[in-house]
């Protein structure tokens, strides 16, 4: 029986302004607002945990390797030549000092609809108008879900998910997250042997329409499915049949599918990854089907904040536009894109394909070094071909359940992981993110970010990883 979550709609109520009482029996409301309370609500609490602890540095070498937060560190010698170049090559024009359009400069939206048209290998060019460029991949799918649902109204999302998606959608917009457990509805298991089955985490038309019809009966609206796909946490694109369906199931429904594509750029074997927006073509999405990606994945460009949706509904796109005043990005960064996207090699390549061809083939090796290490120890594991992480199942370190609870309860299956979670960070030096912060239905399930450090940090987060296994 999966665990019955408390979603956010609990911390909007835990987040009601505060008063105290001084001795005269006044009332006097506390310095900070409902919402700012509601904001720390959302945040998972293994965050608290990671926050404290010493980090590794050279200064600290017995500190924790953060290998939780999904970053790629194996790009600087490529990048930072090639950033010196195009800041040089990017003149600042008297017209970068004045308002842009919210949406985008149109010479940076032209090239950028050029290389997502590269990129995805869409059969034809996007719609610039359609195109809104922003600051980040957060602030771009905030913006969307805004115009496509009202506050206290539904998202559903396949678990496990990104945590932070409880944050970005609650915080402000006020949405709440509803999990659609595949795991009950795909008829796989999850365990195949020293692998983990990929099919038991697709979402289905039978798992989407459970969750939808749960939702209806607990008072909730659903308005979006929100697709990670490739999919963070798990580290897989999904095949197009599982797109194809959520597709149809959404036009069906009347229900809007967001398809956030920022690890499209880092696949890394060869599979069936295809773009939602191939699969439908561009000119064809019709009011329902939208897209938003970023430039911080794929080529751990993070710091610039660059990010981009795109919708063909016309109803939305006034209100995007205006949202985007709130997170546009600097004209010169917004030039310094344009040069990246447009940049050609000396065999008349275009710069970013010959950047993600060398930066897959990184990944590739870094991720063949950890399933070979897990292979060893029979450590179950999903097998990755996408994003920069692995989904790996620790649960038979999980400690011994107590005798006075019960192994499917919630919280006791917070506080084994929880041990775990703690075990691996303050004995191992290994800071992974634990699977129930992503509403996975079972515990000791573990995302490992094995791009979020350096050559050196990496062979000493295998060295902890094989003494922990040991």
């Amino acid at each position: 029986m999966a665990p019955c979550w408390v979603m956010p709609s609990s911390a909007l109520k835990a987040g009601a302004r505060s008063s105290t009482i001084s001795k005269t029996g006044r009332h006097f409301s506390s310095t900070h607002s409902h919402r700012a309370k509601r904001a720390v609500a959302l945040l998972p609490s293994y965050l608290s945990d990671a926050r404290a602890v010493v980090k590794y540095s050279p200064s600290t070498p017995d500190g924790a390797l953060q290998l939780g937060v999904a970053e790629n560190q194996m790009l600087e010698d490529l990048l930072m030549p090639a950033t010196k170049k195009f800041c040089n090559a990017t003149a600042f024009t008297e017209d970068c000092i004045y308002y842009q359009p919210t949406s985008g400069r149109p010479e940076v939206r032209d090239a950028f609809c050029n290389y997502l048209q590269r990129l995805l290998k869409l059969p034809e060019s996007l719609d610039r108008d359609g195109l809104i460029m922003g600051a980040g991949c957060n602030a771009v799918l905030e913006n969307l879900c805004i115009t496509l649902a009202s506050p206290g109204e539904g998202v559903l999302v396949p678990t496990p998910y990104y945590a932070a998606f409880e944050f970005d959608l609650v915080a402000r917009a006020g949405l709440s997250i509803i999990p659609v457990n595949a795991l009950g509805q795909s008829g796989h298991g999850v365990a195949k042997e020293t692998t983990i089955s990929r099919e038991a985490y697709y979402p289905s038309k039978a798992s989407l329409t459970k969750s939808l019809a749960d939702a209806k009966q607990e008072g909730e609206s659903p308005r979006i499915l929100l697709l990670s796909h490739p999919n963070n946490p798990l580290g897989i694109s999904y095949p197009q049949s599982v797109i194809r369906d959520c597709i149809d199931w959404c036009r069906e429904n009347k229900i809007h599918l967001v398809s956030d594509e920022i690890y499209a750029g880092s696949i890394y074997r060869s599979n069936d990854f295809t773009s939602a927006l191939k699969l439908v073509g561009p000119g064809k999405l019709g009011p329902y089907i939208h897209f938003v990606y970023a430039l911080s994945k794929d080529f751990a460009l993070s710091g610039l904040r660059v990010g981009a949706c795109y919708s063909e509904n016309l109803d939305i796109r006034m209100a995007l536009q205006k949202l985007n005043d709130l997170c546009q990005i600097s004209s010169q960064t917004q030039k310094f894109i344009e040069a990246m996207v447009m940049e050609t090699t000396e065999d008349g390549e275009f710069w970013t394909t010959s950047f993600l061809k060398e930066n897959n083939s990184r990944i590739r090796a870094r991720c063949d070094a950890v399933q070979s290490l897990l292979s060893e120890y029979e450590i179950p594991f999903l097998p990755a071909d996408s994003g920069l992480f692995i989904w790996i199942d620790l649960s038979r370190y999980l400690p011994r359940i107590e005798s006075n609870e019960s192994e499917e309860d919630l919280a006791c299956m917070e506080r084994r992981e929880r041990v775990l979670y703690l075990e691996l960070m303050n004995e191992w030096g290994l800071l992974f993110t634990p699977g129930l912060s992503m509403r996975h239905d079972q515990p000791g399930f573990f995302r490992c970010v094995f791009t979020a450090a350096t050559e050196v940090e990496f062979h000493l987060a295998l060295k902890r990883l094989r003494n922990f296994a040991e």
